[in-house]
């Protein structure tokens, strides 16, 4: 029989951790790390359950993500990051298996993985194999351009349209963000598509 794998969520209760949870709950094989409201916002609970853990999953925005792997000393915690804070950071595979031949292996065996953004994996999937390949020089420019929904955003855009006098989609759809080379997912971008 296989040892059971600890788990961690940090960052459970917001968007992401709660998809999380919800997709690991009742697994076999997994025991989820859990802490109270009052533990989550604790620094020595949020410590011992980041180091107690086989795996630690970030669901927390950035800085807050930083922070996280400084409270981790255990060297067997591995450790997925949700957030933007490891995607282009030294030490930390990016967690996109079919961007280059060999990364499921990288993957699997890394200590350290980040996530991939979802605009990045959209333009790496299409870019990155035309960039490997020669088709697309290194230094031609290449426009990304796309209209999406708020709930990458994360719980407090959410809030803010799902509001009962939230404006209609239609009149948001105008809303611009991240315009003028801004946006957070560029670096990854720009460094996993060989830029």
């Amino acid at each position: 029989m296989s040892k059971q794998a600890n788990i961690f969520i940090d960052g459970a209760a917001g968007t992401t951790g709660l998809e999380i949870r919800e997709r690991l709950a009742g697994r076999e094989g997994l025991s989820l790390i859990t802490l109270s409201d009052a533990d989550r916002k604790n620094p020595a609970a949020r410590k011992q359950a980041l180091n107690e853990a086989d795996v630690v999953i970030l669901c927390l925005p950035d800085e807050a993500a930083r922070e996280a792997v400084t409270l981790i000393d255990n060297p067997a915690t591995r450790v997925i990051d949700a957030s933007t804070a490891h995607r282009v950071a030294e030490g930390w595979t990016y967690g996109f298996a079919e961007l280059e031949p060999g990364n499921d292996a990288r993957i699997a065996g890394a200590k350290r993985v980040s996530n991939p953004g979802c605009w990045a994996t959209g333009f790496l999937a299409l870019a990155r194999p035309l960039l490997r390949a020669g088709l697309v020089p290194p230094e031609f420019p290449i426009t990304v351009h796309g209209v999406s929904g708020y709930s990458g955003g994360g719980k407090s855009m959410i809030e803010e349209f799902e509001k009962s006098e939230a404006p209609h989609y239609v009149e948001t759809v105008q809303r611009g963000y991240a315009l003028g080379l801004t946006h957070k997912h560029i670096p990854e971008m720009t460094q996993h598509a060989g830029r």
